[in-house]
């Protein structure tokens, strides 16, 4: 499909009402080995991931398990799809327990030469209301890469880190933490698919999750502070069993560096700013 055609899809939009169940709350905190909130609480950062989901029949999935191309989301070929990163701006808390509802606009369409073929880039801004109230403001960063060998191998050292802690990746995990997002892609839970299709050494840990358990590092180390934004991208995969470290660092007044790395090389780099 032409640059062109793809710009047809600029301002699509979808949206999703749903009621934060505390029943849904309790897997994900036990997917994420968190402690369980209850209805009236506030939902933990980041949790809204695994809310607002429109899910699909099976017979409209593709062979990655992902939603068939031509949907909401632009046609991209036959190039994998892969979450790399996003800003978010945390406005006011959505309250478990009580009705919500996301809506998602395409806002950007790019492609790009990169090292191992064109990357194609959708933006997605999501913004998350409750009771008429704008709580959370989102832009995701969504590439399309053509198949290639993925890049496994760290290039970013890690900086010195204030607070760490380790995380142990399992396939239950990964399948869990599918199940609550409701993510089909194969990558995180079938293990020929990843090493036989994609190319990869093994289970894909999610990116989001990565990224929950970034934020939720700062969180646990610096109990006194409010998260204000978030801004995350993706370095390279993390590959289930091996443990890797989520850590970070207070820079500046209100804000902070965060990362997860593996063998003293960085996965994913965050900035957050708090209050």
């Amino acid at each position: 499909m032409s640059h062109l055609d793809l710009q047809s899809w600029l301002g699509k939009q979808e949206s999703c009402t749903e009621w934060i169940s505390p029943s849904h709350i309790k897997k994900i905190a036990l997917s994420l080995n968190a402690p369980i909130p209850q209805a009236g609480e506030a939902l933990p950062h980041l949790w809204q991931w695994a809310l607002f989901i429109d899910p699909l029949g099976l017979h409209e999935l593709g062979t990655d398990g992902h939603p068939k191309r031509g949907g909401f989301l632009p046609p991209a070929d036959n190039r994998n799809r892969m979450w790399a990163g996003g800003r978010l701006r945390f406005i006011q808390p959505l309250i478990i327990g009580q009705e919500g509802t996301r809506v998602s606009t395409i806002k950007a369409i790019k492609e790009k030469d990169g090292s191992t073929g064109k990357l194609l880039f959708v933006t997605v801004e999501h913004q998350y209301f409750q009771h008429d109230q704008l709580c959370i403001s989102e832009e995701q960063d969504i590439v399309y890469r053509e198949p290639s060998p993925p890049k496994l191998v760290g290039t970013e050292a890690a900086p010195q880190a204030t607070w760490s802690e380790v995380i142990e990746p399992s396939s239950v995990m990964l399948f869990r933490y599918s199940a609550v997002t409701f993510n089909g892609h194969r990558i995180h839970y079938d293990f020929p698919y990843a090493t036989e299709q994609e190319g990869y050494p093994g289970l894909v840990v999610h990116g989001p999750m990565i990224a929950t358990y970034v934020l939720h590092s700062f969180i646990h180390a610096n109990p006194d502070k409010q998260v204000k934004s978030f801004a995350f991208r993706g370095l390279r995969p993390l590959i289930c069993p091996t443990p890797f470290n989520v850590e970070g660092v207070i820079e500046q007044e209100g804000q902070a560096k965060l990362w997860a790395q593996q063998d003293g090389t960085m996965a994913q780099l965050a900035e957050l700013t708090f209050e």
